[in-house]
């Protein structure tokens, strides 16, 4: 947990941008330690970030991934599934997109969809959501026990801070993409979700796959302390890198590489 020193806050009461950039930059180094540990020692990783709409696990997974190696970090968010898809196992689609050795997999929304905006949507019934919340604990323990670590965050806003950033959404236009339809008819049932949400984590907090809650009213503070989390519970140690030297150039000015660009069209 990311702890405020008295000065540190602004008159909303919220991490200051300085002191949040100074502690993001700091984790953002330890991301690249945790990186070469994982490539090194073959680990595979799978991180779940689920939450009310607008609780900012976009802004997150982006101070996650932003300095680290898409190949070693991979973000999945998956769309509606297909006619096909939904003729599958509902975790299946899931499956096919886990981790390999050295690699951490980020799912934007995972299979918990069925426990959250399918069960208050009505996109199940009732037998395939009892199913899914009985099952879910067994086929996550199937998943630790092949070695992947799983880690679960669910980020929870306010219902008032909801309220700014739908509004904040609705006025800006680079931010209008992010409101969808699904987020609109989704908005007047925030008791619906609150209830969905409780059943979901009553059934499927377990020692071997537990929910951590972040409380994502200040995004600084909650990105930061995401990111702390997911460090301590992966253990690693910074591994020795050799001191890059940059041999010489072959045949200098053997060839005018800019010449050959002239009177070509540049942006």
């Amino acid at each position: 947990m990311v702890k405020q020193k008295k000065g540190n806050e602004n008159n909303s009461g919220k991490m200051k941008r300085k002191v949040y950039e100074k502690k993001l930059h700091e984790l953002q180094v330890e991301l690249c330690h945790l990186q070469e540990w994982v490539k090194a020692k073959g680990l595979k990783v799978i991180i779940i970030f689920e939450g009310r709409d607008a609780a900012g696990k976009g802004g997150t997974i982006k101070a996650l991934t932003e300095r680290v190696s898409p190949r070693v970090f991979r973000v999945v968010a998956l769309p509606a599934p297909t006619d096909r898809e939904k003729t599958q196992m509902y975790i299946q689609r899931y499956v096919e997109r886990f981790p390999a050795a050295g690699e951490i997999v980020i799912f934007d929304r995972s299979w918990y969809n069925r426990a959250g905006v399918e069960r208050v949507m009505g996109f199940v019934d009732d037998e395939h959501y009892k199913r899914f919340l009985k099952l879910c604990p067994q086929e996550e323990k199937n998943i630790v026990d092949t070695g992947i670590t799983l880690i679960k965050i669910w980020l929870e806003a306010s219902m008032k801070e909801q309220d700014k950033r739908f509004a904040a959404r609705i006025d800006d236009p680079l931010r209008q993409w992010k409101l969808s339809p699904m987020d609109i008819e989704s908005y007047s049932r925030w008791y619906d979700y609150s209830l969905a949400r409780d059943k979901m984590l009553k059934a499927t907090d377990t020692k071997h796959a537990p929910w951590y809650i972040v409380r994502s009213d200040d995004k600084r503070r909650a990105r930061l302390n995401c990111i702390s989390h997911i460090l301590s519970v992966i253990p690693y140690k910074k591994m020795h890198q050799p001191k890059v030297k940059l041999p010489k150039r072959s045949n200098k000015g053997a060839y005018d590489d800019q010449a050959s660009l002239k009177g070509r069209r540049f942006a």
